[in-house]
């Protein structure tokens, strides 16, 4: 009885026991071997949870979050990413094609905010602010004289739509300062800064992202030069980096007949999409040229591979940047966002747009425009192999899997390029020159009635002499043989600078693209009838074929140059 009444006694506990030490080993076991989602999941977790409450001092865990997750995210390939709520204001900014703001451009001339110009309608013209008026203090805060740069200005002028900034303005020919009330207001930012007659049938459309409003100001472009007589577009995507797919297809769709493949994406788990052009554009019939370069990346990629793929225009310049990953974008309550890449782009003959990459390696992939030009791949045909060939509808090969080959290549040459002129370029003393001309001659030069007739004006000052005077009293000694090498591409530029300061961006991109050796060919091979891709077959155009352009470092100089003016 004894024994019988011991065993009633100790076998539930014994039981209790035996299941609690199979739970534990259990868990303990899935800890270790659970894999998938779950399993990183609950690991990370678990760090977290770990740090939080056993690390030697007080973490911000929200911080430690933010900063860990660009870090996870980016891992996954190049173009993934985690973007924070402050960091995502800008990126919708740029997309959008506006921001909130008081309306002018500036520049930081001598450690001072000086107007350079002023959006029409906006909130700055209604208050009266003029070019030339110079931004001594913002609310109660002296802001000249103080290390102003760039940033800080974008920081303290740009706010919430509707909210009020003092402006202590210091005017031309006044001692004291005006204070100047300005509501910020909703500014928008062209992505089509230019379009204007090359001839008189040959339209130019500079295209710069694609965002919200490019497709309106895409149709705006063509419907303006049309009226003027265009009946053959160049399409300039040089340096475009991308940006909204509906709206590159939406563009594409004005040079394509109704049920021509456009694009599609096909990924993991991501059923291929197909975009199709319906038939409603209007410039089905009208000649084409596209120009890219090793910049020209993701919507600029599908333009041009979609023209290219159908031979409905000439694709010309250099292999482009090669990112064809589809971004997925999730939303969070904080405003923050993370972009994950879902899929690939193709184009309509089966290339992938996508350049190789290998993980863990990312830097490399970005600095490839740099290695690209230091193999030579920008003064030779490029090198890079084992592209990716296709057939177009006319049956020629084209090649992708590392960008878009251009049907003509365009290698970059540096003819007027030397070390005075570098040195004149990276300190910034050519534009500052400019600004300081504009400046001190500002009353006579806004009385000029087009920027032609600014620009004729300019041809007959000694504006080279007075830019080598205003460097070499920044410490730059002349160097006579370089100045006479680099005198052409300095005096573009300054004219361009200076005409910017009064004119809008007609005059300025008309004065920089009048040598361009490419926008000669182009208008070239349209007037020759050879911008249709068949012509160019016939005439035993194999691949890529090249030609040399001696001003195309020329025209990346002065608009890398002309970023510096911003926007508030």
């Amino acid at each position: 009885m004894d024994s019988e009444k011991k065993t009633r006694t100790w076998l539930p506990l014994w039981i209790g026991v035996g299941i609690a030490i199979g739970i534990f080993i259990g868990n303990k076991y899935s800890m270790y071997t659970q894999t998938g989602a779950e399993g990183g999941k609950n690991k990370l977790s678990a760090v977290l949870s770990y740090i939080n409450s056993s690390y030697v001092d007080k973490v911000d865990m929200n911080e430690l979050v933010e900063d860990a997750l660009p870090k996870i995210v980016q891992e996954l390939d190049p173009h993934s990413a985690y973007i924070s709520s402050k960091d995502m204001k800008r990126v919708n900014e740029e997309l959008e094609g506006q921001f909130s703001g008081i309306g002018v451009s500036f520049y930081v001339l001598r450690d001072t905010i000086v107007v350079t110009s002023i959006v029409p309608g906006g909130p700055s013209e209604a208050v009266g602010i003029v070019p030339g008026d110079r931004i001594v203090k913002v609310g109660d805060s002296i802001v000249a004289g103080n290390g102003i740069t760039n940033d800080k200005v974008l920081k303290i002028l740009r706010g919430e739509k509707g909210s009020e900034v003092t402006l202590g303005i210091k005017r031309r020919n006044q001692m004291d300062l005006t204070d100047i009330i300005v509501t910020r207001g909703n500014i928008p930012v062209k992505s089509i800064p230019v379009s204007y007659m090359l001839t008189d049938k040959i339209g130019y459309i500079k295209v710069e992202t694609f965002a919200s409003t490019t497709f309106n100001e895409f149709i705006s472009a063509i419907s303006k030069l049309k009226a003027l007589g265009s009946d053959s577009f160049v399409i300039d995507l040089r340096g475009n980096v991308g940006g909204k797919l509906d709206i590159v297809i939406a563009m594409v769709n004005e040079f394509l007949d109704k049920g021509q493949l456009i694009v599609y994406a096909e990924g993991r788990d991501f059923p291929r999409v197909d975009n199709y052009a319906d038939g409603s554009g209007t410039c089905k019939k009208d000649q084409v040229v596209v120009l890219i370069d090793e910049m020209s990346a993701s919507a600029s990629e599908i333009f041009s591979g979609a023209i290219q793929d159908h031979d409905r225009g000439l694709v010309m310049g250099r292999k482009s940047f090669g990112k064809g990953l589809v971004q997925s974008q999730r939303d969070f309550p904080d405003g923050s966002a993370v972009r994950l890449t879902v899929a690939r782009y193709y184009t309509p003959s089966g290339r992938s747009i996508q350049r190789k990459f290998e993980k863990g390696h990312y830097d490399e992939y970005e600095m490839t425009a740099i290695n690209r030009y230091i193999q030579g791949d920008y003064a030779n045909v490029d090198t890079t192999m084992n592209l990716q060939s296709a057939q177009t509808d006319g049956g020629r090969t084209v090649y992708g899997g590392d960008g878009i080959m251009p049907d003509i290549f365009v290698p970059r040459d540096t003819i007027g390029i030397n070390s005075y002129y570098n040195v004149l370029v990276n300190r910034g003393l050519v534009l500052d020159y400019a600004m300081v001309y504009s400046d001190l001659y500002r009353d006579k030069l806004e009385k000029f009635d087009s920027w032609f007739e600014l620009y004729k004006h300019l041809l007959r000052q000694p504006l080279l002499d007075n830019l080598v005077s205003y460097a070499d009293n920044k410490g730059v000694r002349p160097r006579p043989y370089y100045i006479q090498e680099s005198s052409k591409l300095l005096e573009t530029q300054l004219y361009a600078f200076i005409i910017r300061n009064f004119f809008d961006e007609e005059g300025v991109y008309s004065v920089l693209l009048k040598d361009d050796t490419l926008m000669k060919k182009s208008v070239e091979m349209i007037e020759t009838g050879k911008a249709a891709p068949q012509a160019v077959l016939s005439e035993q155009y194999s691949g890529a074929t090249a030609f040399n352009d001696s001003r195309l470092f020329r025209f990346y100089n002065d608009m890398n140059s002309l970023s510096s003016s911003n926007f508030v």
